[in-house]
């Protein structure tokens, strides 16, 4: 009877033993497999992440290339421009631009050239076409005298104006004189909207201007500034009516 103990004894040790090599039930691991779980505290070794290889975009989503817009280049006025007025004869009259104001030291330079000269700039006009004032002073009695005629054009002339491959068309309204006694008459004179400086510009305008002489002098008025110019200008103010393209 002794040794059945011992027999028991040495059987549940077996069973022990098979129990601790089973698969744990409630963790669904070996013990192998838990042996590789760090312990508390521990750092254990890293395992090197999987990359995911990022996917090329197909037709359907990838994006096409943004044009950037392509813009014409201004195209530069030239430095002449061509009058052309059938009503006093005048064709092709060459009109120099520069940045000034009407009839100043440069401008009156061009004149005495033998060309017409057309103001730029804060004190000057704008070019042909362009919505403002395009203001062309040329001489009367001197030189070339390209505008000897020119007071005399009525309501309803035309005045041409051919730039590079364009010609514009303006149209004769009205006439108004410019004392260049006074400072309100000459800022009148190349104000945006002729002769009206509180107005704004909606449209293409022209001032073609010459000198009043021969009836400031008729008046007893022999008034002159330094570069020679009579008190009065005689300009006739019109409005583009026509653009086409130079023949």
């Amino acid at each position: 009877m002794a040794g059945r103990p011992a027999l028991v004894l040495a059987a549940a040790l077996v069973a022990v033993a098979t129990a601790c090599t089973a698969e744990d039930p409630r963790s669904g691991t070996s013990p192998a497999e838990r042996r590789t779980t760090s312990a508390p505290g521990t750092t254990p070794n890293p395992t090197p992440e999987a990359t995911t290889p990022t996917a090329e975009p197909t037709e359907e989503t990838a994006e096409e290339p943004t044009e950037e817009p392509v813009t014409e280049p201004a195209r530069p006025e030239p430095r002449r421009s061509f009058v052309t007025v059938p009503a006093i004869g005048l064709r092709d009259f060459p009109v120099v631009r520069y940045r000034g104001s009407p009839d100043d030291g440069p401008g009156t330079a061009l004149q005495d050239a033998g060309e017409m000269a057309s103001p730029r700039g804060p004190r000057g006009g704008t070019g042909p076409g362009e919505v403002g004032n395009y203001i062309v002073t040329g001489h009367r009695l001197t030189g070339t005298a390209p505008l000897r005629d020119s007071p005399s054009l009525q309501r309803g002339d035309r005045i041409l104006v051919r730039t590079g491959d364009t010609v514009f068309v303006y149209e004769v309204r009205r006439t108004r004189w410019t004392s260049f006694r006074r400072v309100a008459s000459l800022e009148a004179q190349r104000s945006a909207v002729p002769g009206r400086p509180d107005a704004t510009a909606t449209r293409p305008m022209i001032t073609l201007s010459t000198c009043a002489t021969p009836e400031d002098h008729a008046n007893g008025n022999y008034w002159a500034d330094e570069f020679d110019n009579p008190e009065h200008r005689i300009d006739k103010i019109g409005v583009l009516v026509a653009t086409r393209p130079a023949a």
